[in-house]
């Protein structure tokens, strides 16, 4: 059930519509079902319904023309609220509408229960779905009546009543998603041939620029040198930036001038502060410690395995940290993946945006390593055989479906449904991209003798999932991985003790994927030596757990010019 509430200046106005026939004559049988009282005339039962309208208006706007004698009106004292249930559920009586109007009134402040001098109102039903709530927002006491966040008081109210009267549960946001387009903006966009309105498509750009960039200089930059947008930067008397403003140079208004939106409009985290603030959480090492470093995809990869575990930490800030550098990460992807599965990447970063936001502040600090291999990867595409791209796809599944489990025990409700539609077309990316390189692993698998040794190890490291490991074709790839790791010095029961001991691997659709995925990446980094070992072994308590990468190589400097002023 949903709430739409509006203020106005005409108590006749309103009540004239309401029992009118409509706009489209969709006003059926228009009646009162409860009233301040219980006493209000009802023009829709009475034989002189225009004598019956008048009669009404007046007793609603009684004090409102007492308390305008004393200057003490409000300018708008009509208060309108439409109640409307979802579609499938079943038809509510009268008396059940009556009863949630007096608790949808009582909850915003207009009729206070109890209270003698709430203002007065009715509820009027003229289609089987919906009633409307008309007020007038003078008390008895001649005051106005405290109303302040209505809709939220109404909408919390609601919540209650769809699980008393087993309804439909409504998807409810936190007021953290970005502003949708108006229908204006969306015929427009419709009228010049796009599929998303000017708002949505600058929103991507600005997302992936905040991305890629390491300092504000550069974001300004790589936005002044998008393709076909325009921008603004507004500066303090010191010349420092202090906002920025984006348009599309084909969005023009009735004058023919751009369309501006600034970045807090497109987003409630698109400001330039709040942007500000995500660079400077980002870990940029220098050029000489990048030598020492593993593979930026490799470091966004460990980095994103990590996410679930960080998810099942008490510390929300952190958790909220590492979701919205996840969101950064589709975004870098959906920019640099192959042609045949951008659109699916790009459809999945756009989804799980709505999933890096909540009413919990985000401590960016926590989530350095992931965002320093984010822009490391902007600057260093993935290998062309797909592993690199596919291996992250992997942990990002997993990613995913961990942020839907910490979105859902908080009950943040858009978020939820986000992160699962974003899983859609994230595992849809995944199947295509996985496919080719697990073949070609496959194709070199071990001797017999080799993959029987390796069949006993993953039964030893995970017991849980072996049979379902080893029913996998993609098992035949896990052999060849290990095989691969021996040779090159790893020590093949370590690495799949290490590469099962996760949590994650629960959710895992194919755990053999999963599996070999981590045993690919792990075999990548030098061999550990003894002295490393032994330290390993006394600090390993009762389980194993991935001591973090260090972040990823410091992207180049990308040259460019200073935005331009307009």
């Amino acid at each position: 059930m949903i709430a739409k509430i509006s203020s106005g200046k005409s108590t006749a106005g309103l009540i004239r519509y309401l029992y009118g026939p409509g706009r489209a004559n969709e006003h059926t049988d228009p009646h009162l079902v409860t009233s301040w009282d219980g006493y209000a005339p009802d023009p829709g039962r009475a034989d002189d319904s225009t004598a019956a309208r008048k009669q009404l208006v007046d007793d609603l706007d009684l004090r409102v023309k007492q308390a305008d004698r004393l200057g003490r009106a409000p300018k708008q004292h009509v208060w309108h609220c439409s109640l409307r249930a979802a579609p499938g559920d079943r038809i509510l009586e009268d008396g059940e509408w009556a009863d949630i109007a007096r608790r949808v009134v009582a909850a915003t402040g207009i009729a206070p229960a109890d209270d003698p001098d709430g203002c007065r109102w009715i509820a009027v039903r003229h289609a089987p779905d919906h009633i409307h709530i008309a007020a007038t927002k003078v008390r008895g006491d001649l005051r106005s009546a405290r109303h302040w966040n209505d809709y939220l008081t109404a909408d919390r109210e609601l919540a209650l009543i769809e699980k008393e009267y087993r309804l439909q549960r409504v998807i409810r946001g936190d007021r953290t998603a970005a502003k949708r387009p108006h229908r204006a903006e969306q015929e427009k966009a419709l009228r010049n041939g796009q599929a998303k309105a000017a708002r949505e498509r600058l929103r991507a750009v600005v997302r992936t620029a905040a991305a890629a960039a390491t300092d504000t200089e550069e974001f300004l930059g790589l936005l002044t040198h998008s393709k076909g947008v325009l921008v603004e930067v507004l500066h303090f008397p010191s010349e420092e930036p202090r906002g920025y403003k984006v348009a599309l140079e084909n969005d023009r208004n009735a004058k023919a001038e751009p369309v501006w939106f600034s970045g807090s409009t497109l987003a409630p985290d698109l400001s330039l502060p709040k942007i500000q603030s995500r660079l400077a959480a980002a870990e940029v090492p220098s050029s000489a410690e990048g030598r020492l470093r593993p593979h930026p995809w490799h470091q966004a990869t460990a980095a994103t395995e990590r996410i679930p575990h960080h998810l099942d930490q008490p510390n929300a800030e952190a958790a909220q940290a590492h979701l919205a550098a996840f969101g950064e990460a589709l975004d870098a992807v959906a920019l640099t993946a192959p042609p045949d599965i951008r659109t699916e990447l790009r459809s999945a970063a756009s989804a799980f945006e709505r999933a890096t936001r909540s009413r919990v502040r985000a401590e960016h600090h926590h989530a350095r390593a992931l965002r320093g291999a984010v822009k490391a990867m902007l600057r260093e595409p993935a290998p062309k055989d797909g592993a690199a791209l596919a291996m992250f796809l992997d942990a990002a599944v997993l990613a995913v479906i961990a942020a839907a489990r910490w979105h859902d025990r908080r009950e943040h409700e858009q978020q939820v449904v986000a992160a699962h539609k974003c899983l859609l077309h994230l595992q849809a990316a995944y199947d295509q991209t996985a496919a080719t390189p697990l073949l070609v692993l496959g194709q070199r698998r071990p001797s017999q003798n080799l993959a029987d040794q390796y069949v006993r190890l993953i039964r030893q490291a995970a017991p849980a999932h072996a049979d379902q490991i080893l029913a996998d074709s993609a098992s035949q790839a896990l052999t060849t991985a290990l095989a691969e790791a021996e040779t090159a010095g790893h020590d093949p029961k370590r690495l799949l003790q290490q590469a099962a001991e996760e949590r994650a691997l629960d959710d895992a659709r194919s755990p053999a994927r999963t599996i070999t995925w981590r045993v690919h990446r792990l075999s990548q980094r030098p061999v550990p030596s003894r002295r490393a070992l032994a330290a390993q072994a006394r600090s390993t308590g009762l389980r194993h757990v991935p001591s973090p990468e260090p972040a990823a190589t410091a992207p180049p400097t990308i040259p460019a010019s200073r935005p331009r002023r307009r």
